[in-house]
């Protein structure tokens, strides 16, 4: 039987999406956004765990909740880089931002609202494992406004820079990637040892094991898809490319047997070429 880690959505989404686990979520969110007092949490979205929806189209499996009765924060977490991570980020989040505004309210009632993209890969090739992105002018650098920001973690940049955990979001950042039990089993926190329980319940369920399966072929697929599609689109360019050339090299040497007067079904016999082709020479 498989053992999933939290780097599985569906995985990450059971133990930090469920009402019940509020809790884990709070703890994981403040080591996350230490700036934030978080006084109130509710979960406005679940992940679904219906099998239609675990093979729907990516990108579901996200948790939206609200802090402090106004905050919004839509966490991901994100198993396939599909090259196009800032771009879909940047989408999501302004989908959240647009029906944050209660209808018939003013815009400056929209509030404060967060996207956290935690990645089984990197997204930048310098800087930290935890990036933080915000919309600025580019006169001075001036933050534009600071109702909109975008945090992303990189698991494998984090791996190879923190030798030693020395904060919460170190600690929790260990669990998720579950690769070394035994600084878990020497972690203070005993929220992260009651999300390891609950991981190892999960772990132990076969339906939960069903989903998380489904959910991981569904990726997989995805990505061969994609793969697929890029493979067929540069073969078909190349073939264009080849076709394209070897036309204009046809006109080209046209061209020269209609200098030196050649008769049009010579040419046509020896090009491979249509006599408009010619005649439009």
């Amino acid at each position: 039987m498989s053992t999933y880690k939290p780097t599985n959505d569906y995985i990450f989404g059971r133990i930090f999406g469920d009402k019940d686990n509020e809790s884990l979520l709070k703890d994981l969110l403040e080591a996350i956004l230490p700036h934030l007092d978080i006084d109130t949490l509710e979960v406005n979205k679940q992940v679904p765990v219906e099998r239609q929806k675990i093979k729907d189209k990516l990108g579901i499996m996200d948790i939206l909740v609200t802090l402090n009765n106004g905050i919004k924060v839509n966490i991901e977490m994100q198993v396939e880089d599909y090259e196009n991570t800032i771009d879909r980020s940047l989408f999501y989040l302004s989908g959240v931002f647009h029906e944050s505004l209660e209808s018939g309210k003013n815009y400056a009632t929209i509030p404060y609202t967060i996207g956290i993209w935690i990645c089984n890969f990197d997204i930048f090739d310098d800087g930290p494992f935890h990036e933080i992105g915000r919309i600025r002018r580019d006169y001075g650098n001036i933050l534009l406004t600071d109702k909109y920001e975008l945090h992303y973690i990189q698991l494998p940049k984090f791996k190879k820079k923190c030798k030693r955990i020395s904060s919460k979001l170190e600690q929790w950042l260990t669990f998720i990637i579950n690769e070394n039990l035994e600084e878990i089993k020497m972690s203070d926190n005993k929220l992260i040892k009651e999300a390891e329980e609950k991981l190892e319940a999960l772990n132990a369920d076969k339906e939960a094991q069903r989903l998380a399966e489904l959910r991981e072929k569904a990726i997989r697929d995805e990505a061969a898809a994609l793969d697929g599609a890029f493979t067929r689109g540069k073969e078909q360019g190349l073939a264009e490319g080849r076709s394209n050339g070897i036309l204009e090299n046809s006109l080209q040497i046209a061209k020269k047997m209609l200098d030196d007067n050649f008769d049009i079904e010579t040419i046509i016999k020896l090009t491979g070429l249509t006599r408009e082709d010619i005649e439009n020479l």
